[in-house]
């Protein structure tokens, strides 16, 4: 068997590309996806200079791009997430896309387009990339935000969505009685044949992967994996659906598992790979004579994305009773395309319904929309802030605006909270900033100072008065945002000390060169570390201190503490069993019985006899699970009174 040299050179020459164009967009501070694009179009037979020889065979692999995209997005997918905002996601979803849809009709007849044309248009600009979306709201932090859990609710009907639509466009053309039988005969043929597969496989798979995973084989483990995505794609193709569909049906089923993470963790490197490669293809297939011609078109479309979706979606947000701001951030986060508008385009093309204009307009508008959303999503939350900033002081501060001498604690997750449970244990003042405006409810109904904002930003660490701080705490996770949180502490505090965390040695280098005075990695050893630091730059008595660290250490590691203690007024470990209440079915991070009371979950017990340590966020309680607690004795009786739970 001889290999084919030229698809080789053309196979390095797609990576090449986006190694190139994603490296710039990397530098560009710009979403991946736009470097992908852009180096697609250096190696685009349509451009001057190399290029790939045959785009239709890097077609088909980027169609494994896309399985694996919607693979991943469906292990990734928490169907809690979207119940608790089920009516703006599952309602609003699809009315946002009707509403984008009659849009493109206006447009067109507006414009002296086809109506089919106008649905058409309607219909690839109406869903907003998943992908970029999430990226970005992980980049700021805010993904399990009010307005980040809405914009990905929606983002994930509209994917669901997709697959209507690419069902139903081939037969737009000509619909009549007959196509809108047959349409529906294919629909309930497919669910006849793949309900019960996916039922049985809810059944196999957990048992499946155990086995897997006993072997302790990653090889066989990510083989596994790429066996049942490939072959839950291939099934729903062959009932007449899309591949991405029974892709994230397949990565579902994976979810409900114990190896979710695994199961991504093994599959991330082999899907980013592929997922550029699809975007480099995309790139090369955009005719930039075409567009040149049809400026105007191009304009339309980005018309439509930016102005007429920002109205659409920020109105339907409005809707279903979201906060104004809320249904702003939504507004401005859906104004772009992606992922699935370039397959539904496609599909419209290959049908006949669309031409050449129209879809490399589209390929044109998603790059410059995604560069639009990009800068709005970074500054449209700063203007909001201001605002609310300018007219309506933080809750929680002093009534006389002052304060001096206080900590600063930047980001209030898993690791600020156990510092938070510190430094009241101490009786030492803080003022937490953070991005989640639950927990910052949270906070300031508990009398905490809180501040809602990104403490990169100078006007979120002026509210919390860090220019008279005496000591400042950074917890967030990405260290572009750390860093730049230090420069603008240090013009506001030029003498203040700061403490960090990083997640590795170059993020530890790079904040200690801002000027940090104490960079704490890796993550598990974060909070500890963080705590100890902060009580003796605080001069606390160190017998005391020393007490404190080690029954926090003891209860993190869930050991026995040896004996009671010395000391009042310490923090204890607790035992009790849930037996019902409003705690139950609910995960920690919906449960909030850390910014509620102020109680550490540090270890719970099934029913069944497993033991969960250090549970995450996303663990969910259930009845009869045994908890052990850590916090102060009035904080542990607030939750025991005002929780239905059966005290050890």
């Amino acid at each position: 068997m001889v290999a084919d040299p030229v698809l080789f050179r053309d196979l390095a020459y797609v990576f090449a590309a986006a190694v190139l164009g994603g490296g710039l967009a990397w530098l560009a501070r710009q979403p991946l996806i736009l470097g992908y694009v852009a180096g697609g179009l250096l190696v685009s037979p349509l451009t001057p200079g190399p290029s790939i020889s045959d785009v239709h065979t890097f077609e088909l692999f980027a169609e494994i791009g896309v399985v694996l995209l919607m693979f991943s997005l469906g292990i990734e997918f928490s169907l809690k997430d979207l119940l608790r905002v089920k009516w703006v996601a599952v309602l609003g979803g699809p009315l946002g896309i009707v509403l984008s849809i009659a849009l493109g009709l206006a447009t067109a007849a507006a414009l002296g387009w086809s109506l089919l044309e106008g649905a058409i248009v309607g219909m690839v600009v109406s869903v907003a990339s998943t992908m970029v979306l999430a990226r970005l709201l992980l980049d700021r932090g805010e993904l399990r935000s009010r307005h980040g859990r809405v914009m990905i609710g929606i983002t994930l009907v509209e994917d669901l969505a997709v697959v209507v639509l690419i069902v139903l466009i081939p037969v737009l053309g000509g619909l009549h009685g007959g196509d809108i039988l047959a349409v529906g005969k294919a629909l309930a043929t497919a669910a006849a044949i793949l309900l019960p597969f996916f039922l049985l496989a809810g059944r196999i798979l957990p048992g499946l992967l155990t086995r897997v995973a006993k072997t302790r084989n990653d090889e066989l483990f990510l083989l596994v994996a790429l066996a049942i995505a490939l072959g839950a794609a291939a099934l729903t193709q062959a009932a007449g659906l899309s591949l991405a569909l029974g892709a994230f049906l397949a990565g579902l089923l994976i979810n409900e598992s114990d190896y979710a993470h695994e199961t991504l963790a093994r599959l991330l490197p082999l899907r980013d790979a592929f997922v550029a490669l699809f975007f480099v293809t995309v790139g090369a297939l955009i005719d930039l004579r075409t567009i040149a011609t049809n400026l105007p078109l191009l304009g339309a479309l980005v018309g439509l994305i930016i102005v007429g979706k920002f109205a659409i979606w920020t109105t339907v947000t409005l809707v279903f009773g979201q906060p104004l701001w809320t249904a702003v951030l939504v507004g401005v986060g859906l104004t772009q395309i992606g992922e699935f508008s370039f397959i539904l385009v496609q599909v419209a093309r290959q049908a006949g319904h669309v031409g050449a204009d129209v879809y490399n307009a589209t390929l044109a508008a998603s790059l410059v929309t995604i560069l639009i959303n990009a800068a709005l999503v970074k500054l449209v939350p700063m203007w909001i802030g201001r605002a609310r900033l300018a007219h309506a002081p933080a809750p929680g501060l002093r009534s006389s605006g002052a304060l001096e001498g206080h900590v600063v604690v930047c980001g209030f997750g898993r690791v600020g909270s156990a510092i938070g449970e510190a430094l009241e244990t101490f009786g030492v003042g803080y003022v937490a900033i953070e991005t989640d405006p639950d927990i910052v409810k949270s906070l300031r109904a508990r009398g905490v100072p809180a501040v809602f904002g990104d403490a990169a930003q100078r006007i979120i660490l002026a509210a919390a008065q860090a220019e008279r701080a005496a000591l400042v705490i950074l917890t967030v996770p990405e260290t572009g945002r750390a860093r730049l949180a230090v420069r603008r502490l240090r013009a506001l505090n030029p003498g203040v000390p700061i403490l960090a965390r990083a997640y590795d040695l170059a993020g530890r280098d790079q904040l200690a060169e801002e000027g940090v005075a104490e960079v704490i990695q890796p993550e598990l050893e974060a909070a500890a570390t963080l705590i100890r630091h902060a009580l003796e730059r605080l001069s606390l008595p160190r017998d005391h201190v020393l007490a404190y660290l080690n029954r926090y250490r003891g209860a993190m590691e869930i050991l026995d503490a040896g004996g009671e203690i010395h000391g009042t007024g310490l923090p204890r470990l607790h035992e009790v069993t849930l037996r019902g209440g409003d705690l139950v079915d609910q995960s920690l991070r919906e449960a909030r019985v850390r910014e509620r009371h102020g109680v550490t979950v540090v270890a719970l017990t099934r029913v069944s006899g497993e033991t969960v340590l250090h549970p995450t966020a996303g663990t969910v309680l259930r009845a009869g699970d045994r908890l052990r607690l850590f916090g102060l004795p009035q904080q542990i009786e607030a939750l025991l009174v005002g929780s239905d739970v059966l005290s050890e």
